[in-house]
């Protein structure tokens, strides 16, 4: 069942569900995609609609930020709990290394990085096929897709940051011949050892944007989108808003 907060349709889902839906949408026929929205991206989907039908468009739109979580009790529409992008990718790729394999592309992050990502991920999931990667800063779309499309994945984790990795699924992840692409913002630095992650016990308490900015302080501007989704929610609460 869809929940809309401000203007965005979120799956009320909960990880396990989200990666069996996922396994499953990589074992079907066509193109599909997931989209893995915080805050910052549904502030800005209220402003640009381009990216608000894109992630409206989503086959799976999970709540990867706390303050999803909180923007959905706030408007009465509680979400079962928070999804991450990389989690979220991280099972749907053990599932189907438990279940006969899989074709896996990268696409994403400064040169160099992809390919340490998939050196690492092909020790932890040895049952995948990482059929190939290409960096993220590439000016033109065509060679791009045509590399996706030459190595058949079944799976494509696009890690361009937001919009961009939106806007380049919907556009291009037809033409790739993938049954299922993730937009997943920075994962392929953690995949490769190259940043890391919250502690879990910050992650479970919904704190990992805190541990990330005490990390990374150049953030601050970016994570106080957070607090401003909150107020937006509690305006179309008290308004009535049924779009919010």
């Amino acid at each position: 069942m869809k929940l809309m907060i401000e203007g965005v349709a979120f799956d009320n889902i909960t990880l396990d569900e989200a990666v069996a839906a996922g396994a499953e949408l990589v074992r079907s026929e066509g193109f599909h995609y997931v989209v893995t929205p915080n805050p910052e991206f549904v502030l800005r989907a209220k402003q640009d609609p381009d990216f608000r039908r894109v992630l409206n468009g989503a086959d799976l739109t999970i709540p990867d930020g706390i303050g999803v979580i909180y923007a959905a009790k706030i408007l009465g529409r509680p979400l079962k709990e928070r999804v991450p992008g990389i989690d979220f990718a991280s099972g749907v790729m053990a599932a189907l290394n438990g279940s006969g394999g899989a074709r896996v592309y990268l696409l994403g992050a400064k040169p160099g990085v992809a390919e340490q990502a998939m050196a690492n991920l092909s020790a932890r999931y040895p049952n995948l096929t990482f059929c190939g990667c290409h960096d993220g800063y590439f000016q033109e779309d065509a060679p791009v897709v045509e590399a996706v499309r030459a190595a058949r994945p079944d799976l494509l984790l696009v890690c361009l940051g937001a919009p961009r990795q939106e806007l380049w699924m919907a556009a291009h992840g037809p033409e790739t011949s993938a049954h299922l692409a993730v937009g997943l913002g920075g994962a392929l630095d953690v995949y490769a050892g190259v940043a890391e992650r919250a502690p879990e016990r910050w992650q479970k308490l919904g704190l990992e944007w805190l541990y990330r900015l005490k990390k990374e302080p150049w953030r601050l501007r970016r994570m106080a989108k957070l607090p401003l989704l909150l107020v937006s929610a509690a305006g179309s609460r008290l308004t009535g808003r049924r779009d919010g």
